[in-house]
């Protein structure tokens, strides 16, 4: 269990000229300069996940994708103080695949920081068997919040961001040697 974690970001919005990309790159260039962590990214607007749940085969490749995965870092807007439909049609296509795996929260919006869409992001992947780790980036008027180049002096954003990284980790080598060693159950 030497090999680096699996860390699966997810992009949600799907909105045209959406603003997910400048926060989900500036998170991506954090998350790869952990060495703990292979990182990959799921862009939901670029992976076709039917609305109806049906299954074909890119909800197959979507499904061994999360069963590849060690971690998962969502990052989100917040739509009328929820969360995107894409995210939870994301959520909705895969099951036993996301037992026994943390997650944690990049969110961003207008004066919340898209921290309601995360309150109920955490309902959604405790059901679904997962560990949502207890730091969130939070990202108030995000687009204040980042240069031209995409980067942000947000001081609590990059302490977040660390810090979770780091309860990311941990929960992912423990999930994972604890998933090879006794399954989890109902899988």
């Amino acid at each position: 269990m030497d090999t680096p974690l699996r860390l699966e970001v997810i992009v949600a919005s799907v909105r045209p000229k959406r603003f997910a990309p400048v926060v989900a790159d500036w998170f991506l260039r954090r998350a790869r300069a952990d060495a703990a962590f292979d990182v990959g990214v799921i862009d939901l607007m670029n992976t076709p996940l039917p609305v109806d749940l049906t299954e074909n085969d890119e909800v197959r490749a979507f499904q061994r994708r999360v069963e590849a995965a060690d971690a998962f870092v969502a990052v989100t807007s917040e739509y009328n103080h929820g969360y995107p439909a894409s995210l939870k049609t994301a959520f909705d296509s895969v099951k036993r695949e996301w037992r026994g795996k943390p997650i944690g929260f990049v969110s961003y919006g207008g004066l919340s920081g898209g921290l309601r869409a995360v309150e109920q992001l955490r309902q959604v992947v405790a059901e679904i068997h997962m560990v949502s780790v207890r730091e969130t980036v939070s990202f108030h008027e995000a687009k204040r919040k980042f240069d031209a180049e995409g980067e942000t002096r947000d001081g609590a954003a990059l302490d977040a961001a660390d810090r979770m990284l780091r309860q990311l980790a941990w929960w992912a080598a423990t999930l994972r040697t604890a998933r090879a060693t006794n399954p989890y159950p109902g899988s």
